[in-house]
């Protein structure tokens, strides 16, 4: 698995501002020493639009079966991923549980490599009867959920909230809930920390650093 931040837009300030539309997004110093306060009473009260005006923007390298985990994430969601229907996939990578006994470790890989063996080769004897598109897009389905894509995927800041609160519960699986893990990690590391009141008052730290 492999997770990248690629871009975000936003901050406090945004969210902040966002809010006081209401009223009067004149900014003062005064002001801005009250953003914490604002942003622990919006998110704890429910008061969530404001924090759809910002952006975060991931590239992700997951298994087929936490791809599905992220899809089923639609309002505020923004996901393009790689595809084999398009494209022959060259160099296919496995996922690997890493709490598997390596006797079992040894057994996934032998697995994917047969079924890669057997995509290839189902591409090169289809071609010539269905033609390179349909070779292409029904030979994948050799390929088992191990099989990693790379995905883009984009959250406002209420859709992360949202994907946080179920994918980082202890019952989630263990795949999607590390990918969730570290998306907040990445974001914690933002240089210059614009979300710090924002990852507080939704309670994913006491003070974020």
């Amino acid at each position: 698995m492999e997770l990248e931040l690629i871009g975000h837009y936003g901050s406090d300030e945004t969210h902040a501002l966002s809010a006081w539309t209401s009223t009067s997004r004149d900014l003062t110093e005064e002001k801005r020493a009250r953003i914490p306060e604002l942003l622990t009473m919006l998110a704890s009260q429910g008061h969530h639009t404001p924090f759809e005006k910002s952006m975060l923007h991931f590239l992700v390298r997951c298994d087929d079966a936490s791809h599905i985990h992220l899809l089923k994430h639609r309002i505020g969601v923004s996901i393009n991923g790689e595809s084999a229907r398009y494209k022959e996939l060259k160099e296919p990578t496995c996922h690997v549980p890493d709490d598997w006994p390596e006797e079992w470790k040894i057994r996934m890989n032998a697995h994917f490599k047969y079924c890669v063996d057997l995509y290839r080769l189902a591409i090169f004897d289809l071609e010539p009867i269905l033609g390179r598109k349909r070779a292409k897009e029904s030979a994948r389905f050799l390929l088992p959920k191990a099989n990693e894509l790379t995905l883009d995927i984009s959250f406002n800041w209420r859709s992360f909230h949202h994907f946080l609160g179920l994918r980082k519960k202890p019952d989630a699986q263990k795949e999607i809930r590390e990918i969730a893990e570290q998306m907040l990690q990445l974001v914690k590391q933002i240089p210059g920390n614009p979300f710090q009141h924002t990852i507080a008052a939704f309670g994913y730290e006491e003070e974020a650093h």
